[in-house]
């Protein structure tokens, strides 16, 4: 088997990943994401022991147990771009032996699960509620770097988009993945179920006019009126599509849960973001760990 390079796979004096700064003992099959730095502590202050503390840039990851149950939380910062550092570098520690720089024979299946905040695009999904999503359509181009042959589901929902949104293709070409079926059924109650939308950017990729101009001008209307096979568009955001897409193609099994903190249709804001985020943390881990 090929040994991959010092230049593609960089490891420390310490034998951990260049950006996450974890070694392989230090990371569980179980992992929750989210992008804050500092919500990784609002997560672990939940688990009964943690074992490892590290940081390293905007990545903070702690590694412990709720009952016998071993996990990890990692914040991953904003955007695709950083979803893409972390989830090869989760998947290295998981599947290339450090030591022969060489893929492993026997691979493991990594569980995957986002914590994290969004923005409602419908109207009877209100601020405060939660989203676990069947399905991220992603509006920025990480997949298109990666070699894959697309499902029929997953093509005929991104053609449906542009279609049906008259989304100008010379900015982006769409893609699809649906999320894991078998994390998807551990929340249920209490959650809503939609495809969540991933943009590249915060302002002008969701819509948001401040002092510029939209190429894309009614994006959050275009968005809300979408369907596909009885799917609707329940929120957006900037991570879920390219966990769900690297996720599958690695063959890992991915979940994004979202606290909804803005409602774009009815324009309102959470009244305590904090709480709602709290509440969201306790409710996920209870589900994830059951």
């Amino acid at each position: 088997m090929q040994r991959i390079a010092e230049s593609e796979l960089i490891i420390n004096k310490r034998g951990a990943i260049y950006h996450l700064d974890v070694r392989p003992d230090e990371l569980a099959d179980t992992i929750i994401v989210v992008g804050d730095p500092g919500r990784v502590e609002k997560v672990s202050k939940h688990f009964d022991k943690i074992e490892h503390r590290l940081t390293h840039r905007e990545f903070n990851t702690h590694t412990g147990y709720i009952g016998n149950k071993r996990l990890s939380v990692i914040s991953t910062g904003i955007g695709p771009d950083n979803i893409d550092i972390v989830f090869n570098e989760l998947d290295a520690l998981a599947n290339i032996d450090f030591k022969t720089r060489q893929i492993k024979d026997t691979l493991t299946k990594l569980n995957i699960v986002r914590f994290g905040t969004s923005g409602s695009l419908q109207g009877d999904i209100a601020v405060d509620s939660f989203v676990a999503s069947s399905h991220g359509l992603g509006l920025d181009n990480l997949l298109n770097f990666y070699s894959y042959q697309k499902t029929a589901e997953d093509k005929a929902m991104a053609d449906a988009f542009v279609d049906q949104t008259g989304l100008d293709t010379n900015i982006t070409r769409p893609y699809a993945f649906s999320g894991s079926q078998v994390l998807l059924k551990k929340f249920s109650n209490g959650y809503h179920h939609g495809i969540t939308v991933t943009c590249p950017g915060f302002f002008g990729p969701q819509g948001r006019v401040l002092r510029l101009g939209l190429s894309s001008p009614g994006l959050v209307d275009k968005l809300t009126q979408f369907s596909f096979n009885n799917h609707r568009i329940t929120n957006f955001e900037m991570e879920t599509s390219a966990i769900f897409g690297l996720g599958k193609l690695m063959g890992h099994e991915c979940m994004s849960i979202n606290v909804i903190i803005a409602n774009r249709v009815a324009k309102t804001f959470s009244n305590d973001s904090e709480a709602a985020v709290e509440k969201m943390i306790e409710k996920s881990l209870e589900a994830l760990t059951a």
